[in-house]
């Protein structure tokens, strides 16, 4: 993959155009846009137990911005909204709830199944494992948001602090900011490590996953600026679609985070295709 990058993202590409990846990133952002407020609501309402809500609801907003550029804002004012109301949240709601914030994952599973077709025809994974696995992952979720929180809130207490010396006080808020940038990316990173070690049948190498992941969130970040830019300087959004226009703009934004997390999946499958002997990719 290093000797010959050119060749290796070009047969990657074809993988994926043959795989319909941007069919399989339409299906799975459709999904993710029914999946997320539920999920992020669920999430919000067990940590808020926990940590403070302040401090909850000003790192949600930071990652929001991350996963939807220019829309954060606007989805934290729905989640405030429902946290603001939650003492009608019932059994009916809180199965509800429940039900559609796990729908992503198992679009994203068998979108997975499709990339990894090599995997899926040698091993096939219990139907049990499959319907259990997308509510493991919303605990694993909640508890990184957990982690994430309490380490952001530790950041922005030394940002408020200073250094003096030789008579010179230096401010740490410069390097507070270039640390909860560098944790996000690496968050970021992680977490699709974590999609590609647990969707795929079958055990994946971590160093395999952590490659797919690598690529597919520095692609992301890449991404990710490029909207903010399109967004703030040419979209005409808002005029087109009116009030649809967040609702458009987030559709927009996690079909671009679908292809990318679907492509590293991708580079994953071909770099195992390259691994194995000629008689075997037959």
């Amino acid at each position: 993959m290093l000797e010959r990058p050119g060749a290796f993202a070009l047969r990657a590409l074809k993988g994926f155009k043959a795989n319909q990846g941007l069919l399989l990133a339409g299906a799975v952002a459709y999904y993710a846009l029914l999946s997320i407020i539920p999920l992020l609501i669920l999430v919000l309402i067990v940590l808020s137990h926990i940590v403070d809500r302040a401090l909850l609801l000003e790192t949600m907003a930071r990652y929001l911005g991350w996963l939807f550029p220019g829309e954060g804002r606007a989805v934290l004012a729905e989640l405030e909204n429902f946290i603001e109301h939650r003492d009608v949240l019932g059994w009916v709601l809180g199965i509800t709830l429940v039900f559609f914030s796990s729908l992503a994952f198992t679009v994203l599973e068998n979108a997975m199944s499709i990339i990894f077709h090599h995997r899926v025809q040698v091993r096939r994974r219990h139907f049990l494992v499959s319907a259990i696995l997308p509510y493991c992952y919303i605990l694993f979720l909640a508890a990184g948001t957990l982690a994430v929180s309490l380490v952001a809130g530790a950041l922005e207490a030394i940002g408020e602090r200073s250094i003096d010396f030789l008579g010179r006080e230096w401010s740490l808020g410069g390097v507070s900011g270039v640390a909860l940038y560098l944790l996000g990316v690496a968050g970021e990173i992680l977490i699709v490590t974590s999609v590609y070690l647990v969707m795929p049948v079958g055990r994946l190498s971590y160093r395999h996953a952590l490659i797919g992941g690598a690529v597919a969130a520095l692609l992301w970040e890449v991404t990710r600026h490029l909207l903010v830019w399109y967004f703030a300087r040419l979209s005409q959004i808002g005029v087109v679609y009116g009030s649809l226009a967040t609702a458009i703009a987030v559709l927009l934004s996690l079909e671009f985070g679908a292809t990318l997390l679907l492509f590293g999946a991708q580079v994953i499958a071909e770099y195992e295709r390259s691994l194995r002997s000629p008689a075997e990719r037959r």
